[in-house]
């Protein structure tokens, strides 16, 4: 980086270390590349691990078979894990706040859909007719 009277070329324009949007070109040292590059592999093989994990698990005996279902759900919850923090780099950061909440909304959505949606079915299985008093209405 070079500087100008004190002041880096990043900081003239506006962009300091985490402030900016992506697409802005920023000067990027060859140690964070190779620190990008580490944290993709380490995300890809912990992302590997978990995926060989949960096959494993639901063909073996290795764990008891009703608990099957809870383990899977728990590798599947440490997978999302994995895939925020190391692709798509969701920290608690103090700039990653509007990504947080942009999750947290579009978590928010998908589940009053299929919430939503699992009532709606509920409601309209009990408010229906059986099926043999609709078989003599047929008649």
């Amino acid at each position: 980086m070079s500087t100008n009277g004190g002041e880096s070329t990043l900081a003239v324009h506006g962009m300091e270390q985490g402030d900016t949007a992506p697409g802005d070109e920023r000067v990027v040292a060859h140690a964070e590349y190779a620190q990008g590059i580490k944290g993709y592999a380490i995300g890809f093989v912990l992302a590997v691990g978990l995926t060989c994990v949960s096959f494993y698990m639901a063909r073996s005996s290795l764990v008891w078979a009703p608990s099957i279902p809870i383990a899977l759900s728990v590798l599947a919850m440490a997978q999302m894990g994995v895939h925020l923090v190391f692709f798509l780099h969701i920290t608690t950061g103090p700039d990653n706040v509007n990504n947080v909440l942009a999750l947290a909304f579009g978590v928010l959505i998908v589940m009053l859909l299929v919430f939503g949606s699992l009532w709606i079915m509920t409601h309209l299985n009990h408010m229906a007719m059986p099926m043999d008093q609709m078989m003599k209405m047929q008649r």
